[in-house]
Order: C-alpha cells, then sequence, then structure tokens
C-alpha cells in the first residue's frame, strides 16, 4: 500500500495508526510539522514513542533531561533521536521550523530513555564493489534488536543514490515495515516493489510493507532517495535477520560476474 502526504499542514500528519488507518502496520507513524518558537507536548500512557528530527532545530525535553538538535539536510547529516518507553512526557520546542518524523507502538516494558545524537549513530555503506556498485547505499541504523532489545521497533535510515537500487538483494521478513520518503527536489521518484507489485515513489510518500513479501527500491537517475525504515517486531518473533530470495542469492557469491563483464 502506497500513501503519498500532499500538502503537509502544521501539526500531525497521519501515515498510519494501529486502529484506523493501515493497521496491519502494527504502528502509529506520523509526520509533525511545528512552527517557530512552538511548544508540543506528547505523552502516551500504553505506546513506547521515537522522535526523529527531519529538518530544522528542535529542543528535546523529557523528564529532567534536555538536548537540542538541529539538522539541515536528509543526505549529508545523521538523525537525532529521543526513544522514550511508556508514560513518559516529551515536549519538542522549536527553535526554527522543524519536522519530526514519530513512530509508536504498544509496549509494557518500561526501558530507559535515550537520545541518540547524530555522532553516535552510525553510517554503513552497502553493496560496495559489488554489481558494478548499482546498489551502493548509505544505510543509518539507530536501534534494532541489538542495541535495544528491549523495543518493540526498529529505526534507521537508508540513502538510496541517484540511479541505484537499495533493499537488495530482493529480501523479505515477517514483521510488516513502512518506508517514509524524500528525495532532494520535489520532482524527484522511485520504485518500490512488494512481491510483485511495483509503485511510484514520490516525495512524502509512505509504503506500507506487510510481513512475508521482498521489497527492493530503486531511485531515478538524478534523483538521490531518503527513506527512513521502521520496523515492528512480532511477539517472540523480533526482526534480527532477512530473508533472501532464493531466486537471487547467486548475486552473493564472492567475485560473482554479471554481464556484460563476465
Amino acid at each position: 500500500m502506497l500513501i503519498l502526504l500532499q500538502n503537509l499542514e502544521w501539526g500531525y500528519n497521519e501515515i498510519t495508526n494501529m486502529k484506523t488507518k493501515e493497521q496491519g502496520m502494527l504502528m502509529d507513524i506520523g509526520l509533525q510539522k511545528i512552527k517557530k518558537d512552538e511548544k508540543i507536548r506528547f505523552l502516551d500512557e500504553t505506546k513506547e514513542t521515537a522522535f526523529l528530527l527531519l529538518s530544522g532545530k528542535v529542543a528535546f525535553k523529557w523528564a529532567d533531561n534536555l538536548a537540542t538538535a538541529e539538522r539541515a539536510s536528509l543526505f549529508d547529516e545523521n538523525p537525532s533521536v529521543l526513544h522514550v518507553p511508556k508514560a513518559t512526557e516529551v515536549v519538542l520546542t522549536a527553535n526554527e521550523e522543524a519536522e519530526v518524523l514519530i513512530q509508536k507502538t504498544s509496549n509494557a516494558d518500561v526501558f530507559p530513555a535515550k537520545f541518540y545524537s547524530q555522532t553516535e549513530i552510525g553510517c554503513d555503506i552497502f553493496g560496495e564493489q559489488v554489481w558494478d556498485d548499482t546498489a551502493r547505499r548509505m544505510v543509518r541504523t539507530v536501534f534494532d534488536y541489538n542495541n535495544a532489545p528491549y523495543s518493540n521497533m526498529v529505526l534507521g535510515e537508508v540513502i538510496n543514490f541517484p540511479g541505484k537500487w537499495s533493499s537488495y538483494i530482493p529480501h523479505g521478513h515477517a514483521q510488516p515495515e513502512v518506508y517514509f520518503y524524500r528525495f532532494d527536489k520535489d520532482s524527484g521518484f522511485g520504485a518500490g516493489f512488494i512481491g510483485d507489485e511495483a509503485y511510484k515513489i514520490r516525495h512524502n510518500s509512505a509504503l506500507c510493507i506487510p510481513g512475508g513479501p521482498t521489497h527492493p527500491q530503486a531511485a531515478a537517475p538524478g534523483y538521490p532517495m531518503y527513506y527512513c525504515w521502521m520496523i515492528r517486531h512480532l511477539d517472540n518473533n523480533p526482526w534480527t535477520s532477512r530473508d533472501n530470495d532464493p531466486r537471487y542469492t547467486w548475486l552473493l557469491e564472492k567475485d560473482v560476474k554479471i554481464w556484460p563483464n563476465r
């Protein structure tokens, strides 16, 4: 299912909702647009929440803690993220106009809140020096089962270089996932696949991926594509690995040769 957010409004722009919109994603996801000097309070008694800064400058306040983050470019800068358990009040104050991507899901456990600064988040290069670099991309994992086993969510970002592929080789997993996309120009576009179905990806669109199907991505030449990837662990079945489509695993062989250089 492809969702396109058009004419983003100040306030909360909903993408998914556990009760009313794409319930199978098992997450509440939305984009919060905040005016300069605006202060917004968040408190959810039953759900853990992650706040990822997309753009602007924001002061994050929770408990007795305060952290300020700024981001001018999705493509050149790592994110800053606040991740809190249920029943934790968070106040966001915009020092300039800002956008924050919010991810929530139910979690009965209480864990220490964590603010991930830009310098704490790694940026890995995947797909380098294979397949003529046609799937070379940057991957920034904020938290997953490795560093946050107490969470029911996974959160990260991918920078899909122009004319290249990501989420490759085609793979799937039992857990549902949502991709939220941005391009450096509004005219940018790409392609997202869910199994055998293809979707034209545009600026401010989201792809809701049910558990199971493969979901490779591609960006049009000239247009770098950003997407935030958000996974919901299943009960007693957290996301820890991907299930590669066996038809394409030959591409993982050492020194594999592909046309025209085979």
